[in-house]
């Protein structure tokens, strides 16, 4: 039986700008009037109204017609328990400040000033916002290195449980789930110990808000039993970007402190425009089901089948030879690519498909990745193949060697540090100073060292430094590793606080 298409947002505001109403109210545009200046020459005001007047005509504020994001009792509140079902949650919340502000109100939820919480290391800077702003403390729990391709993880369930063990005052878990490349695991195994001590686990699975729609897509944590997972639904849904959800279920996350929390962290005049994108992506969902995201996998099989016949050639795609369904899990929109000739970085690759018209979503000092979105057509990928086709062709008249590119996939060696304070108090005015990296053992850092690659932050400002931190970034810089956050390019250095 065909499904009917309901999205009461979106519903409600059409109903509103097809009324003729007369506005006595923000925003200031007042539905698009406001562009339509006698002054303009005729290009100019057709273009503009073209552009955004009907963008405009659904931009309104909380009326009686439309609802009220922070107490909804009308669409908003049919529209987040449709999303509720559609997601398999108990609860859904719609958040307009993108998966940011879904993480920092979870944090401000779960934690009081000075509180621990269980910290996977290489976090979203979101949920270091948060410890911020919540004054928590951290324990970081350092992720896995797939040893293949040299990307992060997340941590092993037993690092989990010896945390968990070592600081069983700890008020929750957050983990990230997938990551940006698009590699997740199951989270059951880290569901169930996390349970077992009766604390909530939350995940950030800002990547993976398509996750469990399509047959051919992994579960979503929400499925696997996490108390709290955050979505940003504009990442590989229909939505306008900072659109993205907020799921929970349960009893270890207090909701009316978490409502609290989401009206301090969100605005008091969300987007409307944006918050009808989020309910027209749930719709759309329950409309067609796997058919919504059937055009995007056909795109990425048959690119990934022409990839593998350019086997003679240097662009390849990034694989993981014994990936299993029960450990490590990919996402199937998401392609990978690498120069294995070692001629052009990530970075370099990146700019050479722009300069065919190609934007992937990201690169790092290795990698490209590709996100194939709903309806990304054949003929998408064709313009893809063929700038990839002219990237060959350029790399091989540069006479390179095919060859395995050095890779720094040593993973970060470190047992669950001591809570780190977040306090923004605790260092304010407080005097630093640079010391030789050689020296530095059981100083408190000062800035934050992230190597790249892989990107894993090795400390934070707070952290006290250890003999094993020391030797790691020595090691990672004697291989050429890049380091963010730090003053000293060559890590011979590095600033402290003063005991």
């Amino acid at each position: 039986m065909k499904k009917l298409f309901r999205a009461p947002i979106f519903e409600a505001l059409i109903n509103h700008a097809t009324s003729d109403p007369v506005g006595f109210h923000v925003p200031g545009h007042h539905g698009g009037q406001a562009l339509k200046q006698d002054l303009w020459d005729d290009q100019m005001n057709g273009n503009t109204l073209a552009y955004f007047e009907k963008i405009m005509q659904l931009d309104v504020t909380e009326l009686s017609s439309t609802d009220d994001l922070h107490h909804p009792e009308a669409s908003i509140m049919e529209a987040q328990q449709l999303a509720s079902v559609t997601f398999g949650a108990e609860e859904t919340y719609f958040l307009v400040g993108g998966s940011t502000s879904g993480n920092i109100a979870l944090l401000l939820t779960v934690c009081e000033p000075d509180d621990i919480i269980i910290v996977q290391r290489n976090v979203h800077k979101s949920i270091i916002n948060g410890l911020k702003l919540a004054g928590a403390r951290a324990v970081f729990v350092t992720p896995q290195i797939e040893p293949q391709t040299g990307l992060t993880t997340v941590p092993t369930v037993r690092q989990v449980e010896e945390a968990l063990a070592a600081y069983p005052e700890a008020k929750a878990v957050f983990l990230s789930n997938p990551n940006y490349y698009g590699m997740g695991v199951k989270l059951k195994p880290y569901i169930d110990v996390v349970h077992s001590y009766n604390k909530p686990i939350m995940i950030d699975e800002a990547h993976g808000a398509h996750y469990g729609h399509h047959a051919s897509f992994p579960k979503s944590a929400v499925y696997e039993g996490a108390d709290a997972v955050v979505q940003s639904a504009h990442k590989t849904l229909p939505t306008l970007t900072m659109g993205a959800l907020l799921h929970v279920q349960g009893s270890r996350i207090p909701r009316d402190t978490l409502q609290q929390s989401l009206a301090m962290i969100q605005s008091s005049s969300p987007s409307f425009p944006i918050l009808a994108s989020i309910d027209i992506s749930r719709a759309m969902i329950d409309t067609l089901g796997d058919r919504l995201f059937d055009q995007s996998m056909r795109s990425a099989a048959a690119f990934r089948e022409w990839l593998e016949q350019q086997q003679a050639t240097p662009i390849s795609e990034m694989k993981i030879e014994d990936e299993r369904s029960d450990t490590l899990r990919l996402d199937p929109l998401r392609v990978v690519m690498y120069d294995r000739s070692g001629t052009y970085s990530g970075y370099e690759l990146q700019k050479h498909l722009e300069r065919y018209g190609c934007f992937a979503e990201m690169a790092d000092p290795r990698y490209v990745v590709l996100v194939f979105g709903i309806q990304t057509s054949l003929r998408d990928t064709q313009r893809l193949q063929e700038a990839i086709a002219a990237i060959n062709d350029g790399n091989m008249k540069q006479g390179s060697d095919i060859k395995s590119m050095p890779y720094i996939n040593e993973g970060l060696q470190l047992s669950n540090t001591e809570p780190v304070s977040f306090a923004r108090a605790r260092f304010k005015n407080k005097a630093s100073l640079r010391i030789q990296l050689s020296a530095a053992e059981h100083h408190i850092s000062a800035e934050m060292v992230t190597p790249y690659p892989p990107g894993i932050a090795i400390l934070y400002p707070g952290e006290r430094i250890t003999a094993t931190m020391i030797a790691h970034i020595q090691h990672l810089s004697a291989m050429g590793a890049k380091f963010q956050g730090a003053a000293d390019p060559d890590m011979e250095t590095i600033r402290v606080y003063q005991e």
